[in-house]
C-alpha cells in the first residue's frame, strides 16, 4: 500500500499564476487603498480600488511584497474582482479562512484550486489571506459600501 503523496505546493500553474500580478499594477490615485502585513513573515500586501456606481469593484491595483503563495492568491483576487462588492471579498475571505482551518470547503472563487495544496502547510496560510485581508480593509473604508 503505497501513501499518498501530497500535492506539490509550487506548481507550475501557482508559479504561472504570480505574473498575472504585471496586469494589476498600483495606483496611488485609486480611491480606497489598504496595506496589510505579516508579523509572521514579513510579506506586505497593498491594494488599491476602486467601486462603480453599485459599490462594485471596477478597478484593482496591488503591490505585493510576499512569496508564490502570496503573489498567487493575489492575481486571483485582482482576476475574479471586478463587479464584486465587500459582501462578496467579506464571505471569500472568511471562507477562506475557514477552509483553511479544515472546517468547510475551497470557496467559489474563480481559480482557487491551484492554492490547495497550501491548506497542508499552515506557515503558508497567512499568506494566502494577505491580499483578501487587505481588499476587506479597503472596502472597510468606504463609507457607501455596505
Amino acid at each position: 500500500m503505497t501513501a499518498k503523496r501530497p500535492a506539490k505546493l509550487y506548481s507550475p500553474a501557482l508559479l504561472g499564476l504570480t505574473t498575472g500580478l504585471a496586469r494589476f499594477p498600483f495606483d496611488p490615485a485609486l480611491p480606497l487603498q489598504a496595506e496589510a502585513r505579516s508579523r509572521t513573515c514579513g510579506s506586505v500586501v497593498t491594494i488599491g480600488l476602486a467601486l462603480d456606481q453599485h459599490a462594485r469593484i471596477a478597478a484593482i491595483g496591488l503591490r505585493v511584497s510576499a512569496c508564490a503563495i502570496g503573489q498567487a492568491s493575489a492575481a486571483l483576487l485582482a482576476e475574479g474582482a471586478a463587479g464584486s462588492d465587500a459582501a462578496v471579498i467579506t464571505a471569500t475571505t472568511e471562507a477562506l479562512e475557514r477552509w483553511l482551518a479544515g472546517d468547510e470547503p475551497l470557496p467559489p472563487w474563480p481559480g482557487l484550486a491551484v492554492l490547495a495544496p497550501t491548506r497542508e502547510h499552515a506557515g503558508r496560510h497567512g499568506a494566502l489571506l494577505l491580499p483578501w485581508k487587505a481588499a476587506c480593509m479597503a472596502l472597510s473604508s468606504c463609507e457607501s459600501c455596505g
